[in-house]
């Protein structure tokens, strides 16, 4: 079975709206390699629509430019994407499909298929709801040392308890905690 991690930047607060308001003080090469590793790891990504907006607008036009970061553009690029959408949706980037029918029976049909891991960077909605199914493997969070005060958290009040354990845990140079979770089991 096909194994789905998910990497989210959350503020000490909880918030995870809008991280490019907050989160690009405290990137580094540390949280690079991190962040790359988990995302290169995977040859499918799983997106919501407007975290895939985001990327189709960035990465491509990196890959091309040729910086720094042309090998993570580049490995995005060749890997299938597969985004989340209500909406009858037309793509530019290659590798791009919708993900059709219910979320919960697709993803579980997904990682029956055969490949390698599902990655998924941003996407709270697909998070949310993949950790409630039960279907979300790992959940890496880049705990930020800033407290933003509002915006969307990574779980709202009316969540039921979701059960995780510890996997693993660092802390980087300028005080992003990057932590490990997986299912609590039985």
């Amino acid at each position: 079975m096909r194994k789905i991690t998910a990497g989210l930047f959350i503020a000490a607060d909880g918030v995870v709206e809008s991280p490019e308001q907050w989160h690009f003080p405290y990137f580094n090469d540390e949280m690079g390699a991190a962040v790359g590793a988990q995302l290169a790891a995977a040859d499918t990504v799983l997106l919501g629509r407007v975290t895939y907006d985001t990327f189709a607008d960035a990465w491509p036009a990196r890959e091309d430019a040729g910086g720094e970061d042309a090998a993570m553009a580049k490995a995005l690029g060749d890997a299938r994407k597969i985004v989340v959408s209500n909406a009858e949706l037309e793509f530019t980037w290659r590798n791009s499909e919708q993900l059709k029918g219910d979320l919960v029976e697709a993803v579980t049909a997904l990682k029956q298929e055969d490949g390698g891991p599902i990655g998924m960077s941003g996407s709270v909605s697909v998070v949310r709801a993949l950790l409630a199914a039960g279907l979300l493997d790992e959940l890496h969070l880049f705990v930020h040392p800033i407290a933003v005060g509002r915006g969307i958290r990574l779980f709202d009040e009316t969540a039921a308890p979701i059960p995780l354990k510890l996997l693993g845990n660092t802390v980087f140079t300028t005080g992003v905690l990057h932590t490990v979770y997986g299912p609590a089991g039985e």
